[in-house]
């Protein structure tokens, strides 16, 4: 399968036209929340309401904190040490660090433990469906979909129960409301437009 998108890992990208070998990501830190935004960010962010729950987390979380503490320390060396593990011959000189983005760290309430880490994308929205919003990772190809259709089903919950919105749902999910474990004869379309779209071919079972 697929490495965590949070350990370094060698990944083949275009940039610019051009293919590019990436090795990462490392943590850093900065106070800023945006890449045009103020060192000021994180202070402005402390109130007396949310003091308890970021301290109960760093309280938590040491061995967390002290992992990324220490990579946010790494010399290019040692980033370089890591990445011939992965690819012997790689030379110092031609690797560089370049800032890839920027993600501000989530921290809910929780009655146990006072504050608790949430990773991934988490959809916030109104009681009355009019705003939602995504918080935390940006989703990517393997949860944009699903991220869409919460919003989707959290901001319209009466209009996507109607025959109407189930049939449009159905043209742009084919496998909506169903389990593609439990229904062999939707799998196989589906796995077939995919790996055409991804102009991939099935390997044959070995029993």
């Amino acid at each position: 399968g697929a490495p965590p998108m949070s350990v370094p890992h060698l990944d083949t990208r275009i940039i610019n036209g051009k293919p590019a070998l990436l090795f990462g990501p490392y943590a850093g830190f900065t106070t800023k929340f945006l890449k045009q935004g103020s060192y000021l960010d994180f202070f402005k962010s402390l109130k007396p309401t949310n003091m308890k729950s970021m301290l109960s987390v760093g309280r938590h979380n040491t061995d967390l904190t002290r992992y990324l503490i220490g990579e946010a320390l790494q010399k290019h060396a040692t980033r370089v040490t890591t990445l011939r593990q992965f690819y012997p011959q790689a030379n110092e000189a031609d690797w560089h660090l370049e800032s890839a983005g920027k993600r501000v760290q989530i921290i809910k309430n929780c009655n146990e433990k006072g504050g608790k880490l949430e990773f991934g994308t988490e959809i916030v929205a109104s009681k009355n469906g009019s705003l939602a919003a995504l918080l935390g990772a940006s989703p990517g190809a393997s949860v944009a979909v699903q991220s869409m259709l919460d919003v989707i089903e959290r901001c319209f919950s009466t209009q996507v129960k109607s025959a109407d919105w189930q049939q449009k749902m159905k043209i742009l999910v084919p496998s909506y409301g169903e389990s593609l474990i439990e229904n062999a004869n939707l799998l196989k379309p589906i796995r077939n437009r995919t790996l055409s779209t991804l102009k991939l071919k099935q390997k044959e079972s070995i029993i």
